[in-house]
């Protein structure tokens, strides 16, 4: 197959403990998945079924393996904001079913949901897609993929993002309104998942903004940390 010009090389993240990468179809994210956040962004929880929207693939920011052995990346503070959001959240990574059919969860990561929250709020306000609130160059930070077969099943762990030292979000995974599977269930009914989807599964409460020059620590207790550096737009 022949190309006008090369095309865009797909994106990967780097699974622990497998020199593979894992290559990425879409990008999924429920919205107001935890009771908390739900409320401080105006929702009623109890009343709300699960929601979803889209990122895409090349939003990706993967972090990489520093020289002190920690994962980090940077990341450019985005154009047509000055209200920068942070949403930390677990992410599952789908692959193919045990029988080579349908998907399963191959393994989970952390990452951040960035959103310009002034874009998203007009985009509300005006009864119009969110699309340019959450996809964006830099728009979803991730960390290395940790097999299901190594990390379990998401339980109760500990979920936290802190902005210089200071944190900001924390909850537990079991805080989730809709779990995992729930999740993965609800996205089916409305397109096939395939292997390379992935699912950020919402986040705590504690959403804020962001400044150029910031550093974010994201943890999922049993995962790696990742530090994601906000720079200033050149």
């Amino acid at each position: 197959m022949d190309f006008p010009f090369p095309p865009a090389e797909r994106p990967t993240v780097a699974i622990i403990g497998d020199e593979r990468r894992f290559p990425v179809a879409r990008i999924f994210c429920v919205g107001r998945n935890y009771a908390e956040h739900a409320r401080e962004m105006g929702a009623d929880p109890d009343r709300e079924p699960p929601f979803f929207f889209a990122k895409t693939a090349w939003a990706l920011a993967p972090c990489s393996r520093g020289g002190e052995g920690g994962w980090s990346v940077r990341v450019t503070y985005p154009l047509a904001t000055s209200d920068l959001h942070h949403e930390v959240e677990l992410v599952a990574a789908l692959g193919p079913g045990p029988d080579g059919k349908g998907v399963s969860v191959f393994g989970f990561a952390v990452g951040i949901d960035f959103t310009r929250r002034d874009v998203q709020a007009e985009a509300k306000k005006l009864a119009r897609p969110w699309t340019t609130g959450k996809s964006f160059i830099g728009a979803a930070p991730i960390g290395p993929i940790l097999p299901v077969s190594a990390f379990g099943q998401p339980g109760d762990r500990a979920i936290s993002l802190s902005v210089n030292g200071e944190e900001r979000q924390r909850g537990t995974l079991s805080q989730m309104i809709w779990g995992v599977e729930e999740v993965l269930e609800h996205l089916a009914g409305y397109d096939a998942l395939m292997p390379g989807d992935l699912v950020f599964t919402g986040t705590p409460a504690g959403v804020g903004a962001v400044a150029p020059g910031d550093v974010l620590t994201c943890i999922v207790e049993s995962m790696e940390p990742i530090t994601v550096t906000v720079d200033p737009r050149s």
